[in-house]
């Protein structure tokens, strides 16, 4: 049985259908697309304005090396010891220096590649394949020698994009080292400062002692005269081991506070053990009035969350783009033979240029999925930088308050120091005109050294909170300027 063979379309209408099918396909193409869109995905947190929530006043200037404002040249060798030695710092500047590759790959990410290849392959070719003979059933060495290069357009921002978010986490990691950097100079400081205040308390512990032990003494003598009993005895054989407690526990504190110290100037624990320290006379900084109104841009950790806003929006920028189509230019040139020696020969030559475009149509939301994901890396970048904000205009806030009220103290201490001082002095006085008793000196001394114990704790104190107060003011730091897209999100 035969077919009558069926007569061949006429061009025209091979023309239409193959019209027909184009526009099906890019009919279906544009549904498709439909699906892979990234409409309605969008940060939704907003940041804080931090110099709406502060007062307009100018707070002074911090050097970079604040601590230098002590005067103690001891002082100064253990900063710079910390800031040159410390593990800490040293693993913030390696996140610095790997954050900076990753700045120079997603830069060369926008380069054109070239890349050599050659490929040499043993095979047997079937007889009952493609090749024909006198290939076929033969083995042979086939090899290919040739250059080939592609460049990806960046049409549509997604590398650039990208580059942005590997310079904002840089910067970030930049912004970070520096605050590890004011942190550890501002720990050393107060550690120093404790260690200070633990050997002048002690010189006044172990003198209350020696005048306790005379107290003793003399308690002894009237006991012995009848003029006491043993109540006051024993009330003064109690305040010794009192005192020797006080000692001992200042001893314990002082030693944790060398062994600190040490760990932060990397160095062994007991490398500080002759160490003395004593507290400074000097002021550190003016006294703001108040939280000055350009706190936040001299927080390096309020800009290093800044620069997190903006490699995450960045970052969601290139997970945008993902969504649109990619184009890339692909060349190659070379050699390939069948037979080695027949690979250089210009009959084995290839060569061929062209573009490579990919578009996403459909794919399950997964494009949809990330630029969500990224968006909500948004929000988390800003909640934290609001939280990092509310964080500095607080440490800076307290060591104001508490340096406004220490202040205040001092001026009470000092009165109520002169008068102990002068009761101690009149007491003196009489007891060597033969007009009073020991005892009545010794015990105006108490009340001496208790005042110039108060005294070394608010120095102390005072001291601490200076530099707490420094770093809360930045240490110096000295901010990149904001990124424009960071500014945005305020709006």
């Amino acid at each position: 049985m035969t077919h009558a063979a069926l007569p061949y379309p006429p061009r025209s209408a091979r023309w239409l259908t193959a019209a027909t099918a184009l526009a099906a396909v890019a009919a279906a193409a544009v549904l498709l697309v439909a699906c892979a869109s990234p409409a309605g995905i969008a940060p939704q947190a907003k940041m804080i304005d931090g110099t709406a929530l502060t007062s307009a006043a100018a707070a002074p200037e911090i050097s970079t090396s604040w601590w230098k404002a002590y005067g103690d040249s001891t002082l100064d060798a253990l900063v710079d010891r910390a800031l040159r030695d410390s593990p800490s710092l040293a693993a913030a500047q390696a996140r610095v220096q790997r954050a900076q590759a990753g700045v120079d790959a997603a830069d060369a990410a926008d380069k054109p590649r070239v890349d050599a290849g050659f490929d040499a392959t043993r095979q047997r070719y079937t007889e009952n394949g493609l090749i024909p003979p006198p290939i076929a059933g033969t083995t042979q060495t086939t090899g290919t020698l040739q250059l080939s290069g592609s460049w990806e357009l960046d049409l549509f921002g997604r590398q650039r994009a990208a580059l942005d978010a590997a310079i904002g986490s840089q910067r970030s990691a930049e912004a970070e080292a520096q605050a590890a950097r004011v942190l550890l100079a501002s720990n050393v400081v107060r550690q120093y400062v404790q260690l200070a205040r633990s050997l002048e308390q002690r010189e006044l512990l172990q003198r209350t002692l020696a005048q306790r032990e005379e107290i003793l003494a003399l308690i002894r003598q009237r006991v012995d005269a009848g003029l006491d009993t043993n109540v006051e005895l024993r009330q003064g054989e109690g305040a010794l081991p009192e005192m020797r407690q006080q000692i001992e526990a200042l001893d314990e504190q002082t030693r944790i506070t060398r062994h600190a110290l040490a760990a932060l100037t990397a160095q062994g624990p007991n490398a500080l053990d002759t160490l003395a320290s004593r507290l400074a006379q000097v002021q550190l900084v003016p006294l703001p009035a108040d939280v000055p109104a350009d706190l936040i841009g001299r927080r390096a950790d309020v800009s290093a969350a800044r620069w997190r806003i903006e490699a995450a929006t960045k970052d969601m920028q290139a997970a945008r783009a993902q969504f649109y189509p990619s184009v890339n230019l692909i060349a190659f040139a070379g050699f390939s033979s069948i037979g080695l020696n027949n690979l250089i020969e210009a009959g084995s030559r290839q060569y061929g240029v062209g573009p490579a475009i990919r578009l996403p149509i459909f794919d399950a939301g997964r494009l949809r999925a990330n630029l969500r994901g990224k968006a909500v890396d948004v929000d988390a970048a800003v909640a934290a930088y609001n939280g990092a904000v509310l964080d500095a205009l607080r440490e800076a806030a307290d060591p104001i308050a508490s340096l406004q009220s220490i202040d205040r103290q001092q001026r009470e201490q000092a009165s109520a120091q002169g008068s102990a001082e002068s009761a101690y002095d009149l007491a003196l006085q009489r007891y060597r005109a033969g007009l009073g008793t020991y005892l009545t000196v010794l015990t105006a001394e108490t009340n001496v050294l208790a005042q110039r114990r108060s005294a070394v704790d608010l120095k102390a104190r005072a001291l601490d909170v200076q530099a707490q107060l420094a770093r809360a003011l930045g240490g110096g730091y000295a901010p990149l300027p904001a990124p424009a897209t960071v500014a945005a999100l305020t709006k």
